[in-house]
């Protein structure tokens, strides 16, 4: 591979710059001239990794005693890495402290089994939230079927418990809390991969956003909002899109740092993730580079020896907050950096912003 020079950097990051500047309307978060976020990150290391298990999103919060929970999705190797439709289920992993080591405690969500059921089969995508005195954990699951159906029944589901290793509780319908909308008028309606990737935001103005990802026919897939005034809903569907990205995006985590909402997705195309600020949670402005390519941050010794088996990069990005702000990252890796037969996830140290927008250096 021929040696990038650093003028030739600086040439090419110019001319970047300048066709980002001149075409505002193309979002692509290599070519943000903003990194300052993405700068914010330090790479620890492997935050769960389970022999015959393949692990994906693996989601914190910190529960009563001070201990660390990662809620984590995962299923088992000898079902090839695809089998995330079909067979995964979402286990709790404990730690003393944020950065591990993790160790297995539970399954906490497993398919009913039952045909008809919103979730015959593959709990997956689970984010966790404290919500007062509650944790409150939303997740995604599948009706069955072929592939296409299993897609298109995905659903979003919540569950709520006193503390993240007491019992859970469903709420919704059966435990469904967000399907596709009914109403032709919202821009999700009759989405083809249904609804899924949860982000849920206690909104500083005391109403609840559950944020989605859908795909409606024809367009590439977005992000969108469905609001309640209680964390149990009903939730309504907001009608317009919230993000304005022009390739696939995905894999929403919301939170609010300095009185900005932020959403913080994948960027497919690029294999990096994008940082995307609101005032009121709804309106988002173009989004800043959120994290970089995976080899932004470890070392080329390290990836060369990894087993990829979705590329090699990070995706969805989960975050634990600590006193009103994001203190780590939490993401599934598409390559296993340890040459091991099944994927694991990894977390990074999230720096504090030298200045009160966290956007900005």
């Amino acid at each position: 591979m021929k040696r990038i020079t650093s003028s030739t950097c600086i040439i090419i990051a110019l001319v970047v710059f300048t066709c980002a500047t001149a075409v505002t309307s193309t979002v692509v978060g290599q070519e943000s001239p903003s990194r300052s976020w993405a700068d914010r990150l330090e790479y620890v290391g492997i935050a769960v990794e389970e022999p015959g298990y393949h692990v994906w999103g693996s989601s914190p919060v910190i529960g009563p005693a001070g201990k660390t929970h990662l809620f984590v999705a995962r299923w088992k190797i000898e079902e090839q890495f695809k089998a995330w439709l079909t067979h995964c289920e979402i286990a709790r992993y404990v730690s003393d402290q944020p950065e591990g080591p993790f160790v297995f405690q539970e399954v906490v969500v497993k398919g009913s089994g039952k045909k008809g059921d919103w979730d015959f089969q593959s709990p997956h995508n689970p984010s966790i939230q404290k919500v007062g005195q509650r944790y409150v954990l939303s997740y995604i699951a599948n009706a069955g079927g072929t592939k296409q159906e299993c897609v298109a029944s995905q659903r979003i589901g919540m569950m709520i418990a006193d503390g993240p290793e007491w019992p859970w509780k469903k709420v919704g319908d059966n435990g469904m809390i967000l399907a596709p909308p009914t109403d032709p008028s919202v821009w999700s309606y009759q989405s083809s991969v249904g609804v899924n990737n949860p982000a849920l935001l206690e909104h500083p103005d005391g109403r609840f956003f559950l944020y989605y990802k859908a795909l409606k026919k024809g367009d590439v897939r977005r992000m969108g909002v469905a609001i309640a005034d209680r964390v149990e809903g009903p939730y309504v569907f907001n009608a317009e899109p919230l993000t304005s990205n022009k390739t696939t995006i995905e894999d929403g985590y919301a939170f609010v740092e300095n009185e900005k909402v932020y959403l913080l997705t994948t960027s497919n195309r690029d294999g990096t993730g994008f940082l995307w600020a609101s005032d009121d949670g709804i309106h988002f402005s173009e989004p800043i580079l959120g994290y970089d390519k995976m080899d932004r941050y470890l070392s080329p010794q390290l990836i060369s020896k990894a087993v990829v088996f979705r590329g090699k990069k990070f995706e969805r990005p989960q975050v634990l907050m600590q006193d009103g702000h994001p203190t780590y990252l939490y993401v599934a890796s598409g390559a296993n950096v340890n040459g091991g037969k099944g994927t694991h996830s990894c977390l990074f140290r999230i720096k504090r912003p030298e200045s009160s927008d966290p956007s900005q250096r």
